[in-house]
């Protein structure tokens, strides 16, 4: 039998086990009640979990985010290429345009060549030294030696370009002249005369093709100086001046490295260092002689195998 000392105990602890009861009551409602996201944080796994996944547990596949695409760069219209010029064989009593000077002049006669290219009566031939010039006559001495050469090639027409090396001291006697210096212009102006007045003894007819500009501003003062002096020497000696500056220049009288070829077309005209020239640009040089040129050649057209004067080799008087 139970004895009254345990059932007076059992009475004592009723009010403690009353109020546990109650705290778990209480505890279980917070559970059932709880924010979604705190009883999923709380809960326990399950099989149901592995069977039917929550949408917030599924494991979505990533959605493809198409790249946009990149607008496409319009393009350049390209101009239209230069038609090759078909290259026919020259024949035996064709007339000699004798292109002499310095590297410009060398450019010069590859533009012609490509001018008369198709024209079986006209042959150019360039005889050229790229460093020459009138100030350094120790290294080629133009009046001397243009006598000889004309009687080597027998050309109706001698083309002069020369003065792209010019802009240096010059020894004047024992003395070094500073470029366009007082003493340095007479003695310049004295050798290109020389050079005219031989060309003209010669009796045979020339162009002289003045300088271009070019991209070092320096420079371009005394180019157009030079242009002065050429243009006086060939008047004086009855050859005809030829002014390129325009074809090189902008319409406010600036250097440009780009600008209309011979078709009026935007081409590359000059190198990066602004002296050189560019095959467009040899072209050009070329395309600013072929007038005064057929003129002497007695063609009826620049191109034109016709002529209309004497015979291929004799001097035109």
């Amino acid at each position: 039998m139970v004895s009254v000392a345990r059932i007076r105990q059992g009475i004592r602890r009723a009010p403690i086990l009353i109020l546990a009861l109650a705290v778990l009551v209480v505890t279980a409602a917070g559970v059932f009640h709880a924010p979604a996201f705190a009883q999923e944080e709380s809960r326990g796994w399950s099989l149901r979990d592995l069977l039917f996944p929550r949408r917030s547990e599924r494991i979505e596949p990533p959605v493809e985010v198409q790249p946009r695409p990149k607008p496409k760069k319009k393009s350049k219209p390209r101009p239209p290429a230069e038609p090759e010029t078909p290259i026919v064989e020259k024949t035996n009593d064709a007339r000699v345009v004798l292109v002499v000077g310095d590297f410009l002049a060398s450019g010069l006669a590859e533009g012609l060549d490509t001018a008369f290219a198709d024209n079986p009566a006209v042959r150019i031939v360039a005889r050229s030294n790229g460093s020459s010039g009138f100030v350094r006559d120790d290294v080629y001495n133009w009046p001397a030696q243009i006598k000889s050469l004309i009687e080597t090639e027998k050309p109706a027409v001698v083309i002069v370009m020369l003065g792209s090396n010019d802009r240096q001291q010059m020894k004047v006697g024992e003395v070094r002249e500073q470029p366009r210096s007082e003493n340095w212009t007479k003695e310049y102006e004295r050798r290109t005369d020389a050079l005219g007045k031989a060309l003209q003894e010669t009796k045979v007819p020339f162009l002289w093709v003045g300088m271009p500009a070019f991209g070092v501003s320096k420079m371009n003062s005394d180019m157009l100086a030079f242009n002065d002096i050429y243009h006086s020497v060939a008047q004086s000696n009855g050859g005809e001046f030829v002014d390129v500056w325009d074809g090189f220049v902008d319409e406010n009288g600036a250097f440009v490295t780009s600008g209309p070829d011979i078709n009026g077309q935007p081409v590359r005209l000059r190198s990066d260092d602004g002296i050189n020239v560019t095959k467009a640009g040899k072209r050009k040089l070329a395309f600013y002689t072929e007038k005064p040129l057929a003129k002497i050649l007695g063609l009826a057209a620049p191109g034109s195998i016709t002529t209309v004067s004497a015979p291929a080799g004799a001097p035109v008087e």
